[in-house]
């Protein structure tokens, strides 16, 4: 299929994360939608993909791992074909494992009594977290929830459970504030403030792939980097946010009497670009806050009801560089229990007092030869969002004394460096990943991704489609997700111009 006159139709693309990136690759490669440009409202490529130098190595301020690296993956092949993976992350074995979204890595347990948990007491807990948590996945084909959110059924299936437990008061207070960390660090893995925004009947739909998660050496940034050297010179347009995004016009380029469009794309400099089909590809953090305006005429009531009801969290990071370190040689992995807190109990509400008891996992950066002594912790929900808000003395100052207190060393020299994601802050993000909140379902999911016009006879099909985690019904949240989306709305544009490509065609590499 070719435009009237033999004019070659014309494809925008919003947004040069994974979804962008993807998209735009497989039409450049497309014998039949050689006119394709992408604009990037910042100064890079990689969207929530942003490795940053730290010293003379790289750290992830955005995605951090590769979850599920196995061929089932779209970014564990293009990473293998870039050859960007270190040598045990391609092996069969390690393709195989099932970790269920979590690394399993050698871990000291500090509480804010001052001691190491005994590490049975821990595993015991975190066994019945796991467990339930299992259980919660089983009602997606099930009749009705009995509850509407994952938090609600977790904490009466916990509470049901140490009921008929006999023993040790003490020791079941220790387990009720290890099951506390648990929801905490669950609220990090799911992107939310809280278990209880999160609805149990779909929860089960989110699929995680076998392998075992894996980094990228030289930063995860290298995998958006090659796919934008893979795009012809001058397609890609940095520092070029988009305002609105009109669609159903007819809309010709001044000074010239050529055929009309139906999309223009207006950015904040003041600039338009006329197209035939705009690929959206921005997160919904920024739809949430804007898509009244974004989009003339604006969504239809079906994708703006999906808009408001799905989740979208913040989930930050923050950097600890120590001249010597306070844990174990072995560990790899620092987690904070507050023993005056359970998950049956009210969550402290008050940030500026308590936003620091939500930071209660730390990765060490491996390996200390590269790394020098880096903790990596984890912030969700709003306690990471007021923490945006705080000065970098602030934040180091805090987590000394949170560090001090788990440790019960007083005298502990404080980090001698911090560094720190601000995703709610980033005008062109507003948080880090989506969720299915309480009130939505995978049919939201559906209903973002559904492109405009709706209906399928309208004679300009395909004016406007969306790409992106968020679209992603069961890989939301993730940069495997982001990238299928991407190649899914270039394979729709595909299959509209030369059915013969669409779902065929391979990445130029």
């Amino acid at each position: 299929m070719e435009e009237a006159g033999g004019a070659r139709p014309r494809v925008l693309v919003v947004g040069a994360g994974l979804a962008g990136l993807g998209a735009a690759q497989r039409l450049c490669g497309s014998r039949a939608l050689p006119h394709v440009r992408l604009l990037e409202a910042t100064s890079r490529a990689g969207g929530r993909v942003c490795s940053q130098q730290y010293g003379s190595e790289v750290v992830e301020m955005g995605a951090h791992w590769i979850h599920g690296p196995s061929q089932a993956n779209p970014v564990f092949r293009l990473a293998s074909e870039y050859g960007l993976l270190p040598e045990e992350a391609l092996s069969e074995e390690n393709q195989q494992v099932e970790v269920d979204g979590h690394p399993n890595l050698p871990a000291v347990f500090y509480s804010s009594a001052g001691r190491v948990l005994s590490p049975e007491l821990v595993e015991e807990a975190q066994t019945l977290f796991a467990t339930l948590l299992d259980r919660s996945r089983e009602f997606l084909h099930a009749p009705p929830a009995p509850v509407p959110s994952v938090g609600e059924y977790l904490r009466t299936e916990i509470a049901r459970q140490l009921e008929q437990r006999r023993g040790d008061a003490d020791a079941k207070r220790l387990t009720l504030a290890v099951l506390n960390t648990c929801f905490k660090l669950e609220c990090c893995v799911s992107g939310t403030h809280s278990m209880d925004l999160v609805a149990l009947g779909p929860f089960g739909e989110y699929t995680m792939l076998p392998g075992l998660d894996c980094t990228f050496p030289g930063g995860y940034g290298g995998l958006p980097d090659c796919l934008l050297r893979s795009l012809p010179e001058g397609s890609v347009m940095f520092h070029k946010p988009v305002r609105a995004v009109r669609w159903g016009g007819s809309y010709q380029e001044e000074g010239h009497e050529g055929r009309p469009f139906p999309v223009q794309v207006e950015c904040e400099d003041g600039e338009r670009f006329l197209a035939d089909h705009v690929v959206v590809t921005v997160p919904l953090g920024f739809l949430k806050e804007h898509h009244e305006t974004f989009l003339h005429p604006p969504l239809p009531p079906r994708k703006a009801d999906a808009v408001r009801r799905l989740g979208f969290g913040t989930n930050n990071k923050i950097f600890l560089e120590f001249e010597q370190p306070f844990w174990p040689a072995d560990c790899q992995l620092i987690e904070a229990v507050w023993e005056d807190e359970s998950p049956l109990a009210e969550a402290e509400t008050d940030l500026q007092a308590g936003w620091f008891r939500k930071l209660v996992v730390f990765v060490v950066l491996q390996p200390p030869e590269r790394y020098g002594h880096v903790l990596c912790g984890f912030l969700a929900g709003k306690e990471s969002e007021y923490m945006e808000t705080l000065s970098d003395a602030e934040v180091l100052r805090v987590l000394t004394d949170v560090i001090r207190r788990l440790t019960g060393d007083p005298g502990l020299a404080p980090p001698k460096k911090v560094l720190r994601s601000q995703w709610h802050s980033a005008p062109y993000t507003r948080g880090s990943y989506s969720y299915v909140a309480v009130g939505s379902s995978g049919d939201d999911i559906d209903a973002l991704a559904q492109p405009l016009p709706e209906d399928a006879a309208d004679p300009r099909p395909l004016q406007v489609l969306f790409a992106g985690e968020a679209t992603h019904r069961t890989f939301y949240s993730t940069t495997h997700g982001a990238l299928l989306s991407g190649w899914r709305e270039a394979d729709r544009l595909l299959g509209l111009y030369d059915p013969s490509e669409s779902h065929q065609h391979k990445p130029r590499l």
